[in-house]
């Protein structure tokens, strides 16, 4: 018996073949085969929004050959990723290919191992069409969107222009964030750093903290003048120790990655964009070639909202802890995150390795420099979420004055490293030198420093991605994909530190779709929009209502614009 396995990418096509018997053919889509025309709207709004697919020119060549293969075989599994657009994905092959959307077998999986693929064979099941139907109503209202509000912008601005439903969103962030940074005041404060000796005459820095019994706050030191009369009392000041608090505190690891916090670690830490990021992602989860071994996945499913992590990984993880760095860096019971999002449920797993035995190290010979970077920080973030937490010991110094001024030093010492041992993160040692209190200081040097406020930062990729998902807008597998279309469609730049900038032409778009079409842009409907989304894919609600509802206020104002 011959069975069709049809996947999305013939990067997968290849690993998840060698798991598989000669009873087996795996062929690839190579993405999505049919869509919406672009010529035309492709959407019936006269006729309950029905859509008209067609297969695109550039796919009638795979549709013929993926046709010609299920004719072929005997039984045919759709294996694309667990997601919505994998679902649609595979409704629209079983279209083409003719076969009953509710006969279609499906197998899904998170990782691409043998054991998950033979666990996926051996557990079919139909097609979710309640996920289809999300995926769906999203296309549509994209395209009913991005069809009707392009021309008008042609009209009004200038021809070649578009807009969407999450990318003008995105915009507005963007260029709002830029007109705060304009029409920020910059003030001036002083800060004002002593430089004490204690009787063992080691020195440590501490800040100016109080005045006259009153905590100083960040902008109550406000210029020279001020600052000449702090330092001419300081100068002619005795000084002691105050006193002296020690506290024992554990620092414990952040969660495993999902999308959005792989997006935003990925671009702190290696400067990679949200784009880039999920290209390399994607590499190691379909498939590298390590040698003798060939193609293997090496990470879990990245678009997820998951942070749940497999009772196989955290058993393995345990042991290699053990193995590695020693027992007392093992826990006694796995770690367990909660997820935060409430509605967390496209996939069932946090981004991970799918072999934590294989350490960056191991393979690192086999990958180019950025697949190995990513692999690497995905890998130490998984394991180190299994690692006992750190415990640090947190001192603060108050040194104070004969005449009613307060210095205050915080040094911590890291007595146990814990998961940082894997995971450094800004958990740096700061020593300061054993004092008694009331014990008499020498004041070494007074560093008065002028400052001035700073404007908001403008968005990287990774406080974007934060800002949409604080918003709940977009899902998993639309930040990157949202954050390209602007930059490709040459509505933001970078500047030299790879921040976005709005281009001249941003502010007019925006500005525009503010004032007519406030609700298209406006934030809370665009989350209300994801969560209706959410909805359908439980099967709590029904796609066309819920176009319905937007189209006819949308095209009443639009045709009145």
């Amino acid at each position: 018996m011959k069975t069709l396995v049809i996947v999305e990418s013939p990067t997968k096509a290849k690993t998840i073949s060698k798991f598989l018997g000669r009873n087996f053919v795996v062929k690839s889509s190579f993405g999505h085969v049919r869509d919406l025309p672009k010529s035309k709207l492709g959407v019936d709004v006269e006729n309950n929004f029905e859509p008209h697919y067609i297969v695109s020119r550039d796919k009638t060549k795979v549709a013929k050959e993926l046709k010609e293969a299920a004719k072929k075989s005997d039984a045919v599994l759709f294996a694309t990723d667990e997601d919505r657009e994998g679902e649609a994905i595979s409704w629209h092959l079983a279209n083409i290919l003719n076969i009953e959307p509710t006969d279609a077998k499906r197998i899904v999986f998170h990782e691409i191992t043998k054991h998950a693929i033979m666990h996926a064979l051996e557990n079919p099941r139909p097609l979710d069409l309640k996920m289809v139907d999300a995926q769906q109503a999203r296309r549509i209202l994209d395209r009913l969107v991005g069809y009707e509000l392009s021309p008008f912008l042609w009209r009004k601005v200038a021809r070649g222009l578009s807009a969407g439903r999450v990318q003008s969103v995105a915009v507005r962030l963007v260029v709002e964030r830029e007109r705060e940074i304009k029409a920020f005041n910059a003030e001036e404060y002083w800060s004002i750093e002593g430089i004490f000796e204690a009787k063992s005459k080691q020195t440590f820095p501490a800040k100016l903290h109080s005045m006259q019994g009153k905590k100083l706050d960040k902008l109550d030191i406000k210029d020279k003048a001020q600052t000449d009369k702090i330092l001419a009392d300081l100068k002619s000041a005795t000084y002691k120790v105050e006193s002296i608090e020690e506290k024992k505190t554990k620092r414990l690891p952040s969660p495993p990655f999902i999308t959005s916090t792989l997006q935003q670690e990925a671009n702190s830490q290696l400067g990679f964009s949200a784009k880039q990021t999920m290209r390399l992602a994607q590499q190691l989860y379909e498939g590298v070639e390590l040698g003798s071994e060939g193609s293997v996945g090496l990470i879990t499913y990245m678009r997820t909202d998951a942070v749940n992590l497999s009772e196989k990984f955290l058993n393995e993880a345990k042991e290699l802890i053990g193995n590695n760095f020693g027992k007392k860096y093992q826990l006694s019971a796995p770690r367990v995150f909660n997820n935060k999002s409430k509605n967390a449920q496209e996939a069932h797993e946090a981004v991970r390795p799918t072999e934590v035995s294989r350490t960056p190290e191991s393979i690192e010979t086999h990958l180019d420099r950025n697949q190995f970077r990513l692999y690497d920080l995905i890998w130490r973030r998984a394991v180190a979420t299994q690692m006992a937490a750190a415990e640090l010991n947190a001192t603060v110094i108050d040194v104070s004055s004969d005449n009613d001024y307060s210095f205050r030093a915080n040094g911590q010492i890291i007595d146990f490293d814990g998961f940082l041992k894997i995971f450094p993160d800004k958990a740096k040692e700061n020593l300061l030198p054993q004092v008694a209190k009331d014990e008499n200081l020498n004041c070494a040097e007074l560093k008065p420093e002028q400052h001035f406020t700073e404007p908001p930062a403008r968005y990287s990729d990774a406080t974007l991605v934060k800002a949409l998902e604080n918003y709940g807008i977009g899902r998993p597998s639309t930040y990157a994909p949202t954050i390209g279309t602007i930059e490709d469609r040459g509505y933001i730049e970078r500047d030299d530190k790879k921040r976005l900038a709005p281009k001249d032409i941003a502010y007019v778009v925006n500005d525009l779709l503010v004032e007519h079409f406030p609700h298209v842009v406006d934030f809370q409907f665009t989350a209300e929009m994801e969560n209706d989304l959410d909805e359908i894919a439980r099967g709590k609600k029904k796609w066309q209502p819920i176009i319905k509802a937007f189209w006819h206020p949308f095209k009443e104002n639009l045709d009145k614009k």
